[in-house]
This record gives C-alpha cells, structure tokens and sequence, in this order.
C-alpha cells in the first residue's frame, strides 16, 4: 500500500492513456485511444455523456423543437427527458467495456505528471487527458445569490411553465432558450448587456434574431445591464435593477451568461499544468498542456466550447498523445457554430468586419431573393460568403473561402458546404458549379459562391467593410445559378 499524506491509496494500476471526464471530449478520447490499441481507462463522476447529453444540446434541442411544434409545456419537458434517456443509454458504463474502455467512477486528482488518486486509488499513466468541461458562469451581480436562479444545468427540472422567465444574457443559449421559452407560453423577458445578440455573429444575423424572438412575443433588452436583484418578499419571483433606471419583473430569472472551466479537485499544480487568467487550461495548437504527456481537450481546454468540437479535439489528443510523429492541430476557425434559434444561424471562419483586415470579398443573397425561402414564407434572414486572396492566383475562381455566415431556418445545415470548401481549400467555383437540387435551401450557398466570379441576380461581390457592402447592393431578379446555369 502506498501512502500519501493519511490518505491510504491501492497499488496503481499502469494504463497508456488515462482520460478524465467523460463528456463529449473524454468520450471521443477514450474510443480513439482503444482503436489505437492502448490500454485506455475513463475516469468520470456520475453519469456518462456530460453537460451534452443531460443539461446541454439534447434536453434544449428537444424543448426547442417541442416548442416549435406548438405543444403544451408539460409535453415539451417530456419529450426532453425522452431524449436524455434515449441517448444516454448509449453511453453507460457497460457500453463503454463491451468497446474495451475501462471505466472508474470518481473524483481525479493529479499526484504528479504520471500518477492520479482516484477516491483513493492509485492510477499510473504513460498518458493523460484532461476532459472535465466547464459549468455555467454566474456573474456577481448584487443580491442574485439570494434568489434560486436557474442556469442551463437546472432549467430543465422545471415541471410546470413560470408565469414569467427573465433571462440574463443574450447569447447562443440565452437567445434559444428564450425564444423556446416564448413559444411555450411563458413571458420572457431577455436582457443582454452588450448593445447587440449573439455579438459574436454579424450584426445582421443579430438583427434577425432580435426580430425573430420579438415575433415571439419576447420582449427584448439590449445594452442593458443587470446591477442588482431584489427578491420579492412573500411572493415568488424578482426584480431586476438594470443600469439605465429601468427594472423587470420575473418570477424565474435564467442566467446564460457564459460558462466557466470546471477544474474542481484536479489539483493541476501537481502535474504542472497551467491555466489562463480564465481558469482554462493553456493548451497549444496540438492540444499539448504546459506538462509533457498532458493534453486538455473539450470545453476545459477553452478554446471552441461545442460537442462537435470537443470530439474532434478528443481524436486530436488522442492521435497526438499516442504517436511521436506528425502531429495534428486543432484549427478552431473550422468550427461550426449555430445557434438553434428560428431562423438559426450558422457561421464558421471570419465574419465580414473581420475579413475587411485581410483584403476579404463579400458575397450576400438576402433570403428576400432567394426562391425557396420565398415559397416557405421564410424570408428573414440571408447567406454571407466571404473570401480571400490565394498566394500568386490571388481572386482566380473565387479565390479561397475564408468565412461564411447563414441566417435561415436550415441554417445549420446549410454552413457546413462552407465548413467543406475551407477545409479542403476548394475553390469557390467548385461549389458555384455543382448541381444542388432545385429548390432546396443549399441552393443559396450555390447563388452565393458563384458572386464570387460572376454577377448574379444583380448582385456581385463586393469588398468586405465598403459602402457597398454595409448599404446592401440593389436588388435584382431573382435569377440564381440553379436557373441560369451560370
């Protein structure tokens, strides 16, 4: 037996890859290190399948798409929680073994570079990934404490629809939940304290989403922040303070204000690994931590906080922990982000303020020209492509895709030509010239890259950040490649 401090531990057991947290990074991890024929153990603390499966994408898809359908708010949370179940059968233990994944249950926490105490077992590792993700933020907003806030993690254990529900942030999730919320009956009211939603996005998909949530009936708070929270004695509910003098009245308040890096109990200082002023942990392009044989992949590493990004990261880390040649790079700005609002939004790469630094071009179709959002009634929203110079060929065929931004109600399906044109390199004639099936809403995408070479419709690109681009250029026939064979 060994002994560290009074805390008695077991003969370790020596594994080629530990990986601890099993979300939707540790989870990709563990697969890839058992193809790759190591002896690989997972370590997590209560059930598999992370923030994702049970207090993330599948319980907030499920609401929205329940809300979309007009059902009552009782059915709604059901079909979430028939979801949850659904997928998380897919991720138990016992599924985990069948693979060849050894599974413990416990709490990790380093002992040096090599050796983890897992609730008191000793753990050798040759090596390490850390996957433990990251919790919702809770800014320190006066008096918040005191009423019983929801967050993202517990929003979905309401069994019955609050007469009103304020959400404090104007982000991805704060914008999905309360248009979801809206549709479902409830008063919403959403307060983001930056002047514009998803500010991250461009400001015309900002534009159309605070359409799209005021359509339902969510009354919308932009440059407005929350100074303090007063609790409504003998009654449920609260007041918010807001800076400009102005207060909201909620009897749920919903905080979606960002997400902060859960490193509870690691003790990485042993193992040398650092975090940033954040509390993620520093990690390079190959997802290497700042200790050798220490890699940090998925929310933690704090780099693209989605699913889809944490799994990449996962055979990433994987690949690089377990091979000593040709090391692979995360490349963040390959990420798709939607956001599943109605219309969403589907972005990846540079917006257009961004390219305008880079000698980018712009190419914008309106979902007001575009055939099939006019036969659905879908109009509100558009597609931005964004180019750049190549080396020596400069704008030849389109030049290269460097960005791409598609505000519709297929939104997220729609950016991932972009997300395929800027991984392979391909020219953007390429994808003006492939047949798309008439009238199906990729077809945009299509109308889109061929005004990169050509003028279509009555539109051409134009340079990212000019009059043009800003005023919107005039409106032509809505002619399209699918029709003109451009």
């Amino acid at each position: 037996m060994e002994v560290w401090g009074t805390r008695e531990c077991s003969v370790s057991v020596d594994y080629d890859l530990v990986v601890v947290g099993g979300g939707a990074g540790g989870i990709s991890a563990a697969r890839a290190g058992v193809r790759r024929g190591a002896k690989t153990l997972l370590v997590h603390h209560g059930p598999i399948g992370g923030d994702c499966t049970f207090t993330g994408c599948v319980p907030s898809k499920a609401l929205i798409e329940a809300a979309a359908r007009g059902v009552s708010f009782e059915e709604a949370v059901e079909s979430s929680r028939r979801a949850v179940d659904a997928i998380a059968a897919t991720e138990t233990p016992d599924v985990f073994r069948r693979e060849g994944v050894e599974v413990m249950s416990g709490w990790a926490r380093f002992r040096s570079r090599r050796r983890l105490d897992v609730d008191g077992r000793a753990v050798d590792a040759r090596r390490v990934i850390v996957a433990t993700g990251a919790g919702p933020a809770v800014p320190p907003i006066d008096g918040l404490a005191e009423i019983a806030y929801l967050t993202s993690d517990t929003v979905f254990e309401l069994t019955s629809p609050p007469h009103s529900l304020a959400v404090l942030g104007g982000g991805a999730i704060g914008c999905e939940l309360a248009q979801a919320f809206g549709r479902l009956g409830v008063q919403v009211t959403l307060i983001e304290a930056l002047p514009r939603l998803i500010a991250r996005e461009e400001p015309e998909a900002s534009a159309a989403i605070e359409d799209a949530l005021r359509a339902d009936s969510v009354d919308v708070r932009t440059g407005a922040a929350v100074t303090r929270v007063e609790r409504l004695e003998g009654e449920d509910g609260a007041c918010l303070h807001l800076a400009d003098g102005a207060t909201a009245l909620a009897e749920k308040v919903l905080v979606a204000v960002g997400r902060s890096a859960d490193t509870t109990g690691l003790d990485l200082e042993a193992a040398g690994v650092e975090t940033d002023a954040r509390g993620f942990i520093r990690t390079d392009d190959h997802l290497a931590t700042t200790a050798r044989g220490i890699w940090a992949v998925g929310d933690i590493a704090g780099k693209s906080q989605f699913t889809h990004a944490a799994e990449q990261m996962g055979r990433i880390a994987t690949a690089n922990a377990l091979t000593h040649y040709h090391r692979r790079r995360f490349r963040s700005e390959l990420i798709p982000a939607v956001t599943y609002t109605s219309p969403e939004v589907g972005r990846v790469g540079m917006t257009e303020a961004e390219a305008a630094e880079h000698g980018g071009r712009v190419a914008y179709l309106p979902m007001t020209e575009f055939d099939r959002a006019v036969v659905a009634g879908e109009t509100r929203g558009f597609v931005k492509l964004i180019a750049a110079p190549r080396p020596m060929l400069r704008n030849l065929a389109g030049g290269r895709i460097i960005g791409a931004t598609a505000v519709a109600p297929r939104g997220g399906e729609m950016i991932h030509e972009a997300v395929l044109a800027m991984s392979t390199k391909m020219f953007p004639v390429r994808l003006a010239l492939s047949a798309h099936a008439y009238p199906t809403w990729s077809v945009a995408m299509q109308q889109a890259a061929a005004q990169l070479f050509t003028e279509i419709g009555g539109r051409r690109a134009h340079p990212a950040g000019s009059e043009a681009g800003l005023a919107g250029l005039p409106r032509g026939d809505v002619d399209g490649v699918a029709r003109t064979g451009a």
